[in-house]
């Protein structure tokens, strides 16, 4: 996979993070254990798509 491709299909990803993020926060009880989990995975692709940009 080429280095814009892959940027995309992070950008992607982290799309459906937030959105997955979003949904368990307006939960009427929001599994915290699972919010830091997918907080943590959000912030890790965006890590990834940066060094990827800075290789570009």
């Amino acid at each position: 996979m080429n280095l814009p491709s892959r940027i995309e299909s992070l950008r992607t990803r982290h799309a459906s993070l937030d959105t997955r993020i979003f949904d368990e926060d307006r939960r009427p009880a929001p599994d915290q254990g699972a919010l830091t989990r997918l907080k943590r995975e959000k912030l890790w692709v965006k890590e990834e798509m940066e060094r990827l940009r800075q290789r570009m």
